[in-house]
């Protein structure tokens, strides 16, 4: 089961999309609200949206017709860096040239304390369809596709979701102290279009994961991976964001890159992103500059 939230007359209506694909409104203003409502009850989502939807119709309408809007308004989106084999070898490439030796990003992917940073807040975060903005002090701009973990203020998994963790490559492969600056602005960060119940997920390590670029309408650049590629669990990543931390209900972790576009490739204004991860949905962005 998934839980999206669209446009509905002058308000966003936040709703269940079953197995079945058929679409049920949901008595809540948002995804927060429903995670509130969970703990005071002390019931999974699953469970609550069960009872919630019995002997409710769903609307006349496909999820194609709606216009989606951000899923969660996460006060914070934190990111984790650096856990797959290939984000180690791109981030090594854009710091150290094409023949690169061994650095901090080759000791972070073998450490017991992983790359953890935050990404977005509610304001700087946007959804399906709305605009990425390219920074005007960086000339080496790519997205990166994540799953992102939903959380509740516990820490525990409650959905998942997609994550676009545009980066600057050159910006941080200039100085590592850069990071923030090669991550962080505005309208570096998408979510959605939907957030996937974490309980209807059998294994939540075969998650397919599809980027694609188009310029001009033209396909440019596509590649897929596997978060069974992941080296780190998901847990593992929870466990070390918690420590003497505050979790607010609805924290989103992205939890790092596998697709990775050529070198020679940045992102143009006027491209469209797209980021698909299986039993989710489709992340589409247009790419402008502010």
């Amino acid at each position: 089961m998934r839980i999206i939230r669209y446009a509905e007359s002058d308000r966003a209506q936040l709703a269940a999309v079953k197995e079945d694909s058929k679409i049920y409104p949901l008595p809540y203003q948002n995804f927060q609200e429903l995670l509130n409502t969970c703990d005071q009850q002390q019931k999974s989502c699953l469970t609550l949206i069960k009872e919630v939807l019995d002997g409710i119709d769903p609307i006349q309408k496909s999820i194609d017709e709606l216009d989606l809007k951000l899923p969660i308004n996460a006060q914070e989106v934190w990111a984790s860096g650096v856990t797959y084999l290939r984000s180690k070898d791109a981030r090594n490439y854009e710091s150290q040239g094409s023949v690169p030796s061994v650095s901090y990003y080759d000791k972070v992917y073998v450490a017991e304390r992983p790359e953890l940073f935050l990404k977005s807040t509610d304001k700087r975060t946007i959804g399906p369809n709305d605009p990425l903005y390219l920074r005007s002090d960086s000339t080496w701009q790519i997205p990166e596709p994540e799953l992102g973990l939903v959380l509740d203020g516990a820490g525990n998994i409650v959905g998942y979701t997609i994550g676009n963790d545009m980066s600057c490559r050159d910006i941080e492969g200039e100085n590592p102290l850069y990071l923030p600056q090669a991550k962080m602005w505005k309208h570096s960060c998408s979510i959605g279009p939907a957030i996937l119940l974490a309980d209807t997920v059998e294994d939540p390590y075969a998650f397919d994961i599809n980027c694609r670029i188009f310029r001009n309408g033209e396909k440019v650049f596509e590649d897929a991976a596997s978060t069974s590629q992941l080296k780190r669990r998901y847990e593992e990543l929870v466990e070390f964001l918690k420590r003497d931390n505050e979790l607010f209900p609805g924290t989103v972790l992205l939890t790092g890159t596998c697709i990775v576009p050529p070198n020679d490739f940045t992102l143009n204004d006027g491209d469209v992103v797209e980021i698909e991860i299986s039993s989710i949905g489709l992340l589409r962005n247009p790419v402008a500059a502010q």
